[in-house]
């Protein structure tokens, strides 16, 4: 039996565009020939539709496209997900396809209800565990969460007499998971002595990024074939019982993993969302000229329009390094200097300041004006803006709402500071040169809106606070345990307390891009009003 996997990039809520992709790669399939091609989780409709699922029209839209791809499938089978509907309920569904006729659909057994998944919101579970025939051979069939669960419907396909099972997934990327799955799937496939085929989407959809790298075990837990990463692919598998392993070797490196993910949620959140052209303010500093690179490769330098606002407390140095990055990066630099504009501010609030001490109000001025340049821009030509804070700011608020907050994606805000300076050394070293400027890379971190600031005056170093960070935001640990790890009292006390009260700034930023365990966004929901402070 001849088995492929079209590891598709859909768009959530692009049916009609959704359905053609798999059409096509049905035909892609039919002309090899293939007996059987694999597409993955919810693949008509993309995921994770969200509220979509709420909208009759929407259901009633994904069940003609199924019909559609049913006509198509003649002379093959095919393994798609979509959403079923019985007695009024929803179902996460894989329909199992033969020549031109639904045989069986498989209703996802475990719905996941955590992190950014909450699908018991929108679906029942499945009580049955799939088993199809085809060519004399029998094959499970289940959906994402299902084959994580130990002696979940793998167990009961297995004893069904399943020889394969095949999981078709949507399973959001973060740093390192690659290597979780990867064990999970071979554990599996050994301790039920099955091959195991597990079908990946790939793509971007608001905050999450999917992967790809789709696989083949075989019943012995060897790796016999994988999918691209962060690219679509259309496998040709080998025989699911073969013992030769693929000879692949997936060792990328976490800042790779994390370069690769970050350019391919640019590029899909800026097409699948009607935009051509992004606009970045550029500081001069790290994270604008790591968002500005990235930008490049996802877009291609003649979409990305790079804006330098130098004010009065702008080093001069600064200056010259956004000009050497946009000059390195073959990009367009408008220069718009603010002093005038931040003059006439300060002159027009002077009766309301009158008397008062220059503190963070004047500062945030500066980002603010600049925020507006920014947005005006995108209103005249139709820019998307790129916000440029990581996530170390994010999470302690050290960022100005309404200033260098804004935009419609904040590409590097699941990225800690010292994640940041790990990501852009890898670029340079794709680039063969130094692509960012090393000055942007060695200088002490500053906002520049106060003459001689450094980000250091207010917060702890980004070596000590980026690991208090990931151990409270990430990893979910107390004030106690964090201590514990070795870490100053008073400097924990003092990090927990600004994250807490910076949520307020959080909701109101853009959306971001998770690339690790826990990101600000859909998959952690703080109240606002919060006396908890532990």
């Amino acid at each position: 039996m001849k088995i492929a996997v079209a590891q598709i990039n859909p768009t959530v809520g692009d049916i009609t565009g959704n359905m053609h992709q798999i059409i096509d790669a049905i035909n892609r399939a039919k002309k090899k020939p293939v007996d059987l091609v694999i597409f993955p989780e919810l693949s008509i409709i993309g995921y994770p539709p969200k509220d979509l699922l709420l909208k009759k029209s929407f259901i009633h839209r994904n069940k003609e496209a199924l019909t559609e791809i049913i006509d198509s499938s003649q002379n093959i089978s095919v393994i798609v997900g979509f959403v079923d509907e019985s007695q009024g309920n929803l179902y996460n569904a894989a329909a199992f396809i033969n020549n031109g006729k639904l045989l069986e659909v498989h209703h996802k057994m475990h719905l996941p209800n955590y992190d950014v998944f909450d699908e018991k919101r929108y679906f029942q579970p499945g009580k049955k565990a799939t088993v199809v025939e085809l060519q004399g051979k029998k094959i499970g069939i289940n959906v994402c969460e299902d084959i994580w669960m130990d002696d979940g419907p793998a167990r009961a396909q297995q004893e069904a007499g399943a020889e394969l099972i095949i999981n078709i997934s949507a399973s959001p990327f973060q740093a390192g998971k690659w290597k979780i799955r990867e064990e999970l799937l071979s554990r599996r496939a050994r301790e039920h002595q099955v091959a195991i085929l597990y079908a990946n989407t790939v793509g971007g959809q608001d905050d999450l990024i999917f992967d790809g790298r789709s696989y083949l075990f075989n019943p012995q837990g060897t790796l016999l074939a994988q999918g691209k990463s962060f690219q679509e692919d259309f496998m040709l598998l080998p025989e699911y019982t073969d013992t030769k392993a693929s000879g692949i070797l997936n060792s990328e490196e976490e800042a790779e993993e994390i370069y690769s993910a970050l350019i391919l949620g640019i590029k899909d959140y800026v097409h699948k969302n009607g935009f051509s052209t992004v606009v970045i303010g550029l500081s001069g500093g790290i994270d604008s000229a790591l968002t500005a690179a990235l930008a490049v490769q996802a877009l291609g330098k003649d979409q990305v329009v790079g804006v330098s606002m130098p004010s009065t407390f702008s080093s001069a140095g600064s200056i010259a390094d956004a000009q050497q990055l946009a000059q390195n990066l073959g990009i367009r630099l408008e220069i718009i200097p603010i002093k005038e504009m931040y003059k006439t501010y300060l002159q027009d609030l002077s009766p309301q300041f009158k008397g008062t001490a220059f503190n963070v109000a004047e500062e945030n001025l500066q980002a603010r004006i600049r925020g507006n340049i920014l947005m005006a821009l995108s209103n005249k030509f139709g820019y998307l803006v790129l916000a440029t804070g990581n996530k170390s700011e994010l999470s302690v608020g050290y960022a100005t709402l309404y200033g260098d907050m804004c935009g419609g994606l904040a590409v590097i805000s699941d990225v800690l500071k010292t994640k940041v300076y790990q990501v852009a050394r890898y670029f340079n070293q794709q680039a063969g040169y130094a692509c960012i400027p090393e000055a942007s890379l060695v200088k002490e971190p500053s906002a520049e809106l106060r003459e001689n600031q450094k980000d250091s005056d207010s917060l702890p170093p980004y070596e000590i606070l980026d690991p208090i960070l990931q151990a409270y935001v990430e990893n979910d640990r107390s004030k106690e345990e964090i201590i514990a790890m070795g870490f100053d009292k008073n400097i924990v006390s003092k990090v927990i307390k600004m994250v807490d009260r910076n949520e307020y700034k959080r909701q109101q930023a853009a959306v971001g891009i998770r690339i690790t365990l826990r990101a600000f966004g859909s998959g952690r929901r703080m109240p606002i009003t919060n006396g908890w402070g532990e």
